[in-house]
């Protein structure tokens, strides 16, 4: 992946924080700049411009078919622009594999859970750990003192994250299958973590919650935005938690940005309120 050049802080506007010129310097910690998507003849993402602070946690709203997870997709390595370009912590990463951008320090949970259904919670988020681990396949087959020790820590690791995240102990040995919709959550935002990365993505994390439990996961967002410097980026359909935990908003709608900026600024957009409630009669 190439270096991209040095960047300028954005001039601070009221509609939030904007992709900087190029040649300067910021504290962005992600930049997408036109970035398109097209299946077929249907353009799912239409030249997103779109940033990121660091150390800040930034959701992304929109109807449904608004383009919002697939612009994820494309941030992530899943999906590969058509058109535009994406920069990752100094470094582009438009074209790179989901290995190497996690790798870089993005790491993110789905829409859909994705746990190892028979494997325990514990073991789910040592998956996580893997990807900062050191041992080769020929240390993992002849069980080196290192290896081993490299394994223990690994175990004692997932159990911190899992204490952290707030999974109650005697579920760590539990299948993942057989937890809680909440506790499954948890475990996924563990395994994220485990990765150690910089910039955490969210993909609709209370679907599926009781009004309790996303209270407790918007405290908990903040909390890791506060206590380990993470950057949080979120698509989220629960509007109190978007607007409570939020410091800046992007909307899509059919695959274009119709605005952008602070809560209190997009709640009362007029094009806001015409995607999600539809353009009023008499009008």
């Amino acid at each position: 992946m190439s270096e991209v050049a040095p960047q300028t802080a954005p001039a601070a506007t009221a509609d939030g924080p904007r992709v900087a010129e190029p040649g300067s310097s910021n504290g962005t910690i992600l930049e997408a700049s036109g970035v398109s998507k097209i299946f077929g003849g249907l353009v799912a993402v239409d030249e997103v411009t779109f940033s990121v602070p660091r150390r800040s946690i930034v959701s992304i709203i929109g109807p449904n078919g608004a383009g919002k997870t697939t612009f994820f997709n494309m941030l992530t390595g899943l999906y590969k622009p058509n058109a535009g370009a994406i920069a990752f912590d100094g470094k582009d990463i438009t074209r790179a594999r989901p290995d190497r951008i996690l790798a870089a320090g993005m790491a993110r949970t789905f829409q859909n859970i994705r746990l190892f259904a028979t494997m325990t919670a514990l073991e789910n988020v040592m998956v996580g750990l893997h990807a900062r681990m050191q041992a080769g396949l020929f240390g993992s087959i002849i069980r080196l003192p290192s290896v081993r020790k490299e394994e223990r820590l690994a175990h004692e690791k997932a159990a911190e994250l899992l204490e952290f995240v707030g999974l109650r102990s005697s579920h760590f040995h539990q299948m993942s299958v057989n937890l809680s919709y909440g506790d499954q959550r948890r475990v996924e935002i563990a395994r994220a973590l485990a990765s150690n990365p910089k910039m955490l993505l969210l993909d609709e994390p209370t679907a599926g919650m009781n009004p309790q439990e996303s209270e407790r996961l918007r405290a908990f967002m903040q909390r890791l935005r506060d206590e380990r410097g993470l950057t949080i980026l979120l698509i989220e359909h629960d509007m109190k938690v978007v607007m409570n935990v939020s410091e800046y908003i992007t909307v899509l709608d059919h695959g274009e940005k119709i605005a952008e900026g602070k809560p209190e600024e997009v709640r009362g957009n007029p094009r806001v309120v015409e995607a999600y409630l539809g353009k009023q009669t008499g009008e």
